[in-house]
């Protein structure tokens, strides 16, 4: 792991003021290793949190969906953490088990279906553009 994880008590007071604003607007009392990795570079933790709160805030998608969606990318991406982080978020915003499958499944069929057309090199269909 590069770097280490920065504490509560071990960090700057604008680290902690992150820190603080992640408790406050997540309701929780912990701070997760996430963030905690990203304090070793103050700047990128509260411009990440600050984008995070921004991109995952409730608009056109609500956030179940948003939660979906970040674990399709997270799959994708083979980030185990962000798999595990984002499927406690949507579990806890009400994802069920089969809502889980299929994200899984609509994944695993984009990246399937994405290799072949990009390995054929298919022309777009001037109806899609």
């Amino acid at each position: 792991m590069f770097g280490k994880l920065i504490e509560y008590q071990d960090a700057s007071p604008e680290v902690r003021a992150v820190y603080d604003d992640i408790m406050a607007t997540r309701k929780v009392d912990w701070i997760n290793n996430f963030w905690k990795g990203l304090a070793n570079h103050p700047a990128t933790l509260k411009q990440v949190w600050d984008e995070i709160k921004q991109v995952m805030a409730p608009g056109a998608l609500d956030a179940l969906t948003k939660e979906m969606i970040y674990i399709a990318v997270s799959v994708t991406n083979n980030c185990e953490y962000c798999i595990h982080s984002h499927t406690a978020g949507a579990r806890k915003k009400g994802m069920t088990d089969e809502q889980f499958s299929e994200v899984l499944a609509v994944a695993a069929l984009a990246n399937k279906t994405n290799r072949l057309a990009n390995g054929y090199r298919m022309a777009v269909d001037e109806q899609f553009r």
